[in-house]
């Protein structure tokens, strides 16, 4: 008879566990924020936990920058609004009406900026893991904003991903080394409006497809 394998050395109760459900369902992407500023300890934190994602070969390719300087954030909600009326100028009729009612950024309120680039060739990790990949250490990093989305949920932070900017401009606004990739403009704060449900699908946007929790054999 076999035996059971050794169980993993950290062990989670069936509460635990639960919860840890409850984190996945309450993890949205947030657009309303109070505007009172996270203890220092804890945003040092989030970043710090951050960085115990996976990365192929040991890379850790990430790399996460703090957004404080009045100018630069300017800069980036300018980036912003050109981005977004041009994306508002290639709808038209009643779904440019709805595009143009909808809260897609909270750059005005959150009280912290985080901007996250990708080293996707870093010299750490020896290049393990990606001759036949290289887009493993774009995906390394987008592990790490996941990371740090789930464990700001679990202390009642919310996170908002702003994706209408311009990446290169936003490198250069941003005075960021010009081979890092921009992944990510991340709005941190205590939610003004916290919700399980996507708010895309609060607005009626867009709803959830069924058919994507379904999984294939073979």
């Amino acid at each position: 008879m076999t035996s059971a394998p050794d169980p993993f050395p950290v062990t989670f109760s069936a509460h635990w566990q639960e919860e840890l459900d409850q984190l996945f369902v309450w993890r949205r992407d947030v657009r309303h924020f109070h505007t009172e500023p996270l203890p220092e300890a804890v945003l040092d934190h989030l970043l710090r936990t951050a960085c115990l994602a996976p990365s192929v070969g040991l890379s850790e390719p990430w790399r996460f920058v703090r957004v404080d300087n009045p100018q630069r954030r300017a800069a980036i909600r300018q980036n912003f609004l050109h981005c977004n009326a041009r994306a508002l100028e290639g709808r038209s009729g009643e779904d440019a009406q709805r595009y143009a009612t909808l809260k897609l950024a909270g750059l005005d309120d959150a009280p912290h900026h985080i901007a996250v680039f990708c080293d996707t060739n870093p010299e750490q990790g020896r290049g393990l893991g990606r001759s036949t990949m290289p887009q493993t250490t774009t995906w390394s990093a987008v592990m790490a904003i996941h990371t740090f989305w789930l464990a700001a949920t679990a202390r009642g932070i919310g996170v908002g991903w702003v994706s209408i900017l311009d990446p290169d401009a936003a490198i250069a606004e941003l005075s960021i080394n010009p081979h890092w990739q921009f992944l990510a403009y991340l709005c941190v704060g205590y939610p003004a409006d916290p919700s399980d449900t996507p708010e895309l699908e609060r607005r009626g946007w867009e709803r959830r497809n069924p058919a994507r929790r379904r999984w294939l054999h073979r």
